[in-house]
């Protein structure tokens, strides 16, 4: 998501005149999208205060701005840093902070021309134009990330997103799938629909915008992330068994694999739904991708209690995890519960889970050996091909042949390890 958040500012930032430069030091505006999800984000922030300074020292007419998911404790430390502090979705504010009175037009057309074809009371109530509706300037020629909607309603009690981005809100269906379109008839092969808690898109919705996706002619794949399990129906299973362009992957965030941990979470499911989720899953896509999000430490977390979240990886079987220590964020409901679990149990904890998880990867890694996989590449590394399957693992690729970023191969796979596999045209 902050990635789309810096292809959205630079849309602003080219329409008036600035230009992008690779050396800090002779910058004129330097722009800091944050993330709070963990504080070692923000702490890399506070870390990057020095440079700034010297920055400033070179330049006086150096302007400093910090946007993203900032919480309301953090800004009120770094606004004594940054010249400027802009909400995320007041992109539109930009130039007017900057002093440019000049109007610039930065709202595209095609969410114009979807917000008319909307009708009353659907979901462009509550939305905000001033960031859907800009068209982001995108980095990559073949890969593309398309937020379907912003903030969040869940609450879990450990993150800070529905207290920097808001709640909810959906785009439009129609202005979606008409930038979408753009994007494949442009040639781009990858696409990632974002959302905080994606599948919760426009009030049960989601199926029904994958279909009107999946209809989209051309050689392309599209992915979604991130999913919430409450919201993983029945429905979205059955229809992904027959989409053409969605492969089977789905990012299913466990966090916790004990119910009481999973309950101070406020994340309202059981071990034994999430188990129960995995092997429905399963059933239905044998041959599905599936990877999560664990926190280990969280306040109160006993070492029976992180048993069950051991127990839980080895029978998900995950293809990959983000396995992240528990930091708390001041201004979230977790902040306020005692950080009890000390940070070499949280460090051995991450290293039992990551153990577990080298395992099974490798297992799931192997079978690949002797198949045949579709790749896009999107690497090269001193004349090194590298690139991705449908399942997102990285595959390195032996070849006489010149092959282009952005181009779909099929790859023989002759060898594997946890992290990568190894394969021939």
């Amino acid at each position: 998501m902050n990635y789309s958040d810096a292809e959205r500012m630079s849309t602003i930032l080219d329409s008036l005149g600035y230009t992008k430069t690779d050396n800090e030091s002779e910058a004129d505006l330097f722009i800091v999208i944050s993330c709070s999800v963990r504080q070692s984000a923000i702490d890399r922030i506070y870390g990057k205060v020095r440079d700034l300074n010297q920055y400033k020292k070179q330049n006086n007419n150096l302007k400093t701005i910090l946007t993203g998911c900032v919480l309301a404790k953090d800004q009120k430390k770094l606004a004594k840093v940054f010249d400027i502090m802009l909400e995320i979705n007041e992109l539109n504010k930009l130039p007017k902070l900057l002093g440019i009175h000049t109007p610039v037009s930065v709202i595209s057309s095609v969410a114009e021309e979807s917000l008319s074809s909307i009708p009353e009371g659907s979901l462009q109530q509550g939305r905000d134009d001033n960031y859907f509706g800009i068209t982001p300037h995108y980095e990559s020629t073949f890969r593309a990330y398309v937020p379907i909607s912003t903030g969040c309603d869940n609450y879990c009690t450990y993150c800070a997103v529905p207290y920097t981005r808001g709640r909810e809100k959906s785009r439009p269906m129609a202005e979606i799938i008409r930038e979408i379109h753009d994007l494949v008839t442009s040639g781009y092969k990858e696409i990632t629909l974002l959302g905080q808690n994606v599948n919760s898109y426009g009030n049960k919705q989601f199926v029904a915008l994958l279909k009107q996706l999946d209809a989209i002619p051309g050689d392309h794949r599209i992915y979604f992330y991130s999913n919430h399990p409450k919201d993983i129906s029945d429905e979205l299973i059955n229809t992904m068994i027959g989409l053409k362009h969605f492969p089977h992957y789905i990012h299913l965030p466990l966090q916790s694999g004990n119910d009481e941990i999973i309950r101070k979470m406020n994340r309202h499911y059981t071990k034994n739904q999430y188990i129960e989720l995995v092997a429905k899953i399963r059933k239905a896509m044998p041959d599905i991708t599936l990877t999560t999000d664990i926190i280990v430490g969280f306040p109160g977390e006993t070492g029976e209690q992180f048993a069950d979240t051991v127990d839980v990886m080895e029978k998900a079987e995950y293809d990959m995890a983000f396995i992240a220590q528990y930091s708390p964020r001041e201004g979230t409901v977790s902040a306020k519960m005692i950080d009890d679990v000390s940070e070499d149990e949280k460090r051995r904890r991450e290293g039992v889970l990551q153990k577990v998880l080298a395992r099974t990867v490798l297992t799931h890694n192997k079978k690949l050996v002797d198949t045949t996989q579709r790749v896009l590449i999107d690497e090269v590394k001193k004349g090194q091909y590298f690139g991705r399957t449908e399942g997102f693992k990285v595959v390195e690729i032996k070849t006489d042949q010149p092959l282009q970023i952005g181009q779909f191969v099929d790859v023989k796979i002759e060898s594997a390890s946890s992290w990568k596999l190894g394969g021939c045209l």
